[in-house]
């Protein structure tokens, strides 16, 4: 009569899982940078949404969604808005633009192309 073996399998150890590369961060949002910037004007000047909202033909609900880069306003609202807050809308997409460039470099991490550009101006 043959015997039988008993086979274990060996324990293998797991496979280290490649090292994969950190996507880069994403850029802010327009969106999300204006809704800040507008809230920081608003608040600056201590008004309420209904207040801003009233002067801008807006409701507060929609302001409000703006101020949470929820919603993404055309150029018009914009301008309403701007001037609800007593701002140009030069003035306003400066520091809007401004804010971008700040946000942008604290998140690059790579010193060189774009993000040597936006430190440069």
């Amino acid at each position: 009569m043959a015997e039988r073996a008993n086979v274990y399998p060996l324990r293998r150890e797991p496979k280290p899982e490649p090292r994969r590369k950190q996507p880069p961060p994403a850029e802010p949002l327009w969106r999300e940078v204006l809704g800040q910037r507008i809230r920081a004007l608003r608040l600056h000047r201590q008004e309420t949404l209904a207040d801003t909202a009233g002067r801008a033909g807006i409701s507060p609900q929609y302001l409000s969604e703006i101020e949470r880069g929820r919603k993404e306003p055309s150029s018009e609202m914009i301008a309403a808005l701007a001037g609800a807050l007593g701002i140009t809308l030069t003035g306003l997409t400066e520091q809007v633009a401004g804010d971008l460039r700040r946000q942008y470099s604290t998140v690059v991490t790579n010193h060189s192309g774009p993000a040597m550009l936006a430190r440069a101006a």
